[in-house]
């Protein structure tokens, strides 16, 4: 019973925290330093940086996979809460970037073109949605609720599996049109 209170405790963090991580990152995604006269320099060298943390976090994920798949419970737990981190560290970095620079235009044109926004647009609605279905699998594994946590966790890992792979191919797309 004890675990099932643990879930319900954590039920309306997970609920403000779902909406409001995609609300701030929208609202300050607009925000720019410089117009409220903070004269900041572009953090230009970032973009390369989250994308390499999201390919960490895609590398990290499969390892913790294969942990618990091999009976490392220990490892895997360290490993899920690396990547949980890791995707912090990549939020942080997202909106700082996109708080003192201006947004890069894709210049690719015809099928390309199609395919990278079809990539993009993927890419952020999963990684609105996957932030519930994180917290709910990590709360499930704190409570120590397995079944139910491995039930979520056959939907969350390939989501949150290709939120991190299709950030680096966002990122390899719109490299070269980088100012």
């Amino acid at each position: 019973m004890e675990d099932n209170t643990l879930e319900k405790k954590y039920s309306k963090f997970i609920v403000a925290v779902s909406i409001i991580i995609p609300l701030v990152v929208a609202i300050l995604f607009g925000v720019k330093l410089k117009d409220f006269g903070i004269n900041v320099e572009p953090l230009s060298f970032l973009p390369p940086i989250y994308a390499t943390t999201n390919g960490v976090t895609a590398i990290v994920l499969v390892l913790a996979v294969i942990a618990i798949k091999n009976g490392k419970r220990k490892l895997h737990e360290r490993l899920m809460t690396f990547a949980i981190a890791l995707s912090v560290a990549f939020l942080v970095m997202y909106v700082a970037y996109h708080m003192t620079s201006d947004s890069t235009k894709f210049g690719g044109e015809g099928a390309i073109r199609y395919a990278y926004f079809f990539i993009l647009i993927t890419h952020i609605l999963l990684s609105i949605a996957i932030i519930p279905l994180v917290l709910i699998t990590y709360v499930r594994a704190l409570a120590q609720r397995f079944d139910r946590h491995k039930k979520i966790a056959k939907i969350t890992f390939p989501l949150w599996l290709y939120v991190a792979v299709t950030g680096v191919v966002v990122y390899l797309m719109i490299a070269p049109y980088y100012a």
